[in-house]
């Protein structure tokens, strides 16, 4: 049985409690970049979101986890997307949300917990992300846990009036 508990965090299901938590991360705009968002999200729709957030991965094709520390205190977010249990793969995505919570080794247990949790658990073949060409913290990160940049893709995001190139990784379970 594989755990989603590791030395310093526990991924867990998002709660009804997480709801402000859920909305501070959606509508920083700093982190719009990285997941495409365009518009503030209202409580509203987070807490119809929250509501829906109990089904399972093979009927939603996404799953959103909270990474917690054992003082409950959430400090991410860690998805999996465009989950395809016929070709065996997902995207995968991660955020930690406070600064001073970066660099601390949060992000690599909480991925590498749900890499072994998808290849282990799910049967996934295959994982994958877009990366920023410039968000080098999220390339050295996604390469730590056997993630290996297969293409670039081109002036792929507008944001903030500018083109950026967006590397594809992947990591292949063998």
């Amino acid at each position: 049985m594989i755990t989603l508990k590791g030395h310093k965090l526990y991924l867990r299901a998002l709660e009804p409690e997480d709801l402000e938590f859920l909305f501070d991360v959606e509508n920083t705009e700093s982190f719009w970049e990285i997941s495409n968002t365009q518009a503030p999200f209202s409580r509203h729709i987070l807490e119809q979101y929250l509501l829906n957030s109990y089904k399972d991965i093979y009927e939603a094709k996404q799953l959103r986890l909270v990474i917690s520390d054992y003082d409950d205190k959430p400090l991410g977010l860690i998805d999996l997307f465009d989950f395809d249990p016929k070709n065996k793969r997902a995207g995968i995505g991660i955020l930690i949300h406070e600064a001073e919570s970066r660099s601390k080794g949060f992000g690599r247990e909480a991925l590498g917990l749900l890499v072994k949790y998808c290849f282990h658990q799910l049967d996934l073949h295959q994982l994958y992300c877009h990366i920023s060409e410039d968000n080098k913290s999220s390339l050295k990160l996604f390469k730590s846990e056997g993630f290996e940049v297969v293409g670039l893709m081109k002036d792929w995001n507008f944001y903030n009036g500018t083109y950026k190139n967006v590397y594809f990784l992947q990591h292949i379970n063998s």
